[in-house]
């Protein structure tokens, strides 16, 4: 009796592994597609076993489907870069979990821009630009490499230095941006941002970034901060709490944009350098859109020519007088440029 009961259970056992193993589900999606077109998701089992039901999602949300295990999506508000999408199939009295990733991309190419000169004015050229802001007719920059990354306050006209204090030796300085009364500055690869006093440049205290790989870029919307890591990833910083709550990916209508690094934001807009570039991205602050690209290589071909020069880096806008400027990483000069839309 013992004996029958055991193969009996093992027969069940054998049938409901091999039901289970005769179900093959497929998700489909595209891997990327422009936000003008719309998503197509289909589920199905390549045995045609049956389905009890399907349930999609995007980032987590819902999705309706048909009877047949479709969906489709309009994605013309999403952001741009990666989305996740899951299906949980009910089946058997199972459940199973399939996700796939989609890329959204821009609907169209960037507009290309040039530049006109307008105004030159000295610079440090000692100074590892890493971060740039104007206020008040005065340029605040932070520098960068290790014992020798800085916090100043500078004189436009003339590029002297009126107010200077230095990190300790074990940080690489990063982008910094002034909110209400106070300095944010970002670090490079130890998590760490220091809080400043605007005046007096005393440091009130710090913040750490966690999901953010490194420290790059600083700048804010009046709102929260915001900041790069390096990557195509721009994130939303809590402007009280310093925690990282939201991001966008910049992308073109073909691919991501990486190497994101000092930032200036300019009427919903997003002003950023490449590193490594002589360019300016202009990204779409809601969607990551990349709007425009400026080249500005022939810049770097005016100013001293020297051992350490290093390329274009820092951007600052001043809003009341609706002026641009720019410099770089151990540049002699600053520029007050216009951007001119090529057609």
């Amino acid at each position: 009796m013992l004996i029958r009961k055991s193969l009996l259970f093992i027969f069940v056992s054998l049938l409901f592994i091999s039901c289970d193993d005769n179900y093959k589900f497929k998700l489909t999606t595209p891997k990327k597609l422009n936000i003008t077109q719309e998503l197509t998701i289909s589920f199905a089992d390549e045995n045609n076993n049956p389905i009890d039901s399907v349930q999609f999602s995007i980032d987590g949300k819902a999705i309706q489907s048909d009877a047949n295990f479709n969906a489709q999506l309009n994605i013309s508000d999403y952001k741009l870069g990666k989305h996740t999408i899951t299906a949980i199939a009910f089946y058997a009295k199972k459940t199973k979990k399939l996700s796939n990733t989609v890329v959204f991309l821009a609907d169209k190419a960037p507009d290309i821009y040039t530049f006109k000169i307008i105004n030159t004015y000295p610079h440090d050229k000692n100074a590892y630009t890493q971060g740039l802001e104007i206020h008040n007719g005065f340029l605040y920059e932070s520098t960068g490499q290790h014992r020798k990354s800085s916090l100043r306050k500078v004189e436009l006209e003339t590029g002297k230095v009126l107010q200077l204090i230095n990190l300790d030796n074990q940080y690489f300085g990063e982008g910094m941006t002034r909110f209400d009364d106070q300095i944010f500055m970002l670090t490079w690869q130890k998590g760490i941002g220091f809080i400043y006093d605007f005046e007096t440049f005393e440091q009130k205290g710090t913040f750490k970034y966690k999901n953010s790989i490194q420290g790059w870029g600083l700048t804010n919307d009046g709102k929260h901060l915001i900041k790069t890591d390096g990557t195509e990833r721009i994130w939303f910083l809590n402007a009280k709490t310093q925690a990282e709550e939201s991001y966008i990916e910049a992308y073109t209508n073909k691919r991501k944009v990486e190497s994101l690094n000092e930032l200036e934001y300019i009427d919903g807009k997003i002003y950023a350098n490449i590193y490594q570039q002589n360019s300016i991205l202009i990204v779409d602050a809601t969607t990551g859109k990349v709007e425009g690209v400026a080249d500005l290589n022939g810049l770097r071909n005016v100013v001293e020519q020297h051992s350490t020069l290093d390329v274009l880096n820092g951007i600052a806008y001043d809003r009341e007088n609706k002026k641009l400027y720019v410099t770089g990483k151990n540049w002699s000069k600053l520029f007050e440029i216009e951007l001119i839309k090529k057609v």
